[in-house]
């Protein structure tokens, strides 16, 4: 049986990073009380987490079989602007999350479950029957129920920690550090930020 962190609702659930930008860590915080877990995260694991997140929301809404109120925008009074709470100890490094939406109290589901070697299916593997393969029972998880209002302030949130990081070259899109880049668009010349 794995170690379950719920928070069913947390009085906080943020994303946030540590570093300066082009080496930022990110995490997925959250809070009820004294108790804080912090799980570290990939980048593109909360643009994809934000992004699945406001389109289960924006589908319950459109649904008619649903009278619950959620919110179209996240709601002002639940903006979260202030950074991670410290100390940030990493619980473990996040490999498969699901989401779902429970229709009996009305809530995000996120469940974060911890990357696992054992997990990754390798190119020879998937020569074998894929149903012998198991999967192998994680020791833990967080999991984290939320308001619809709550839901949509974490994606709001998740979007700015995202634009928060280097800025993108104009012509070929890559990130642009301090000391600017060689763009591959303008033939190896050196671009800064204008």
């Amino acid at each position: 049986m794995p170690l379950v962190h719920g928070f069913d609702p947390p009085e906080r659930f943020v994303t946030g990073t540590v570093g300066p930008p082009g080496s930022r860590a990110f995490f997925l915080q959250a809070r009820s009380g004294a108790r804080l877990v912090s799980v570290a995260v990939e980048k593109q694991q909360v643009a994809a987490l934000a992004e699945r997140v406001e389109e289960l929301l924006d589908q319950v809404m459109a649904s008619e079989e649903h009278e619950s109120v959620i919110p179209a925008v996240a709601p002002l009074a639940l903006d979260d602007t202030a950074p991670l709470e410290q100390p940030i100890d990493e619980e473990f490094r996040a490999g498969t999350m699901t989401l779902s939406w429970d229709p009996a109290d009305e809530r995000v589901v996120i469940e974060v479950f911890p990357f696992s070697e054992a997990a990754v299916v390798s190119p020879d593997q998937l020569d074998e029957d894929i149903e012998d393969l198991v999967e192998p029972e994680p020791e833990e998880v967080m999991l984290v129920r939320l308001p619809p209002g709550a839901a949509r302030a974490f994606v709001k949130r998740s979007a700015q920690v995202l634009d928060a990081g280097r800025p993108s070259c104009p012509f070929c899109g890559n990130p642009i550090d301090p000391e600017g880049h060689l763009c591959v668009r303008a033939n190896g010349f050196r671009r800064r930020d204008p």
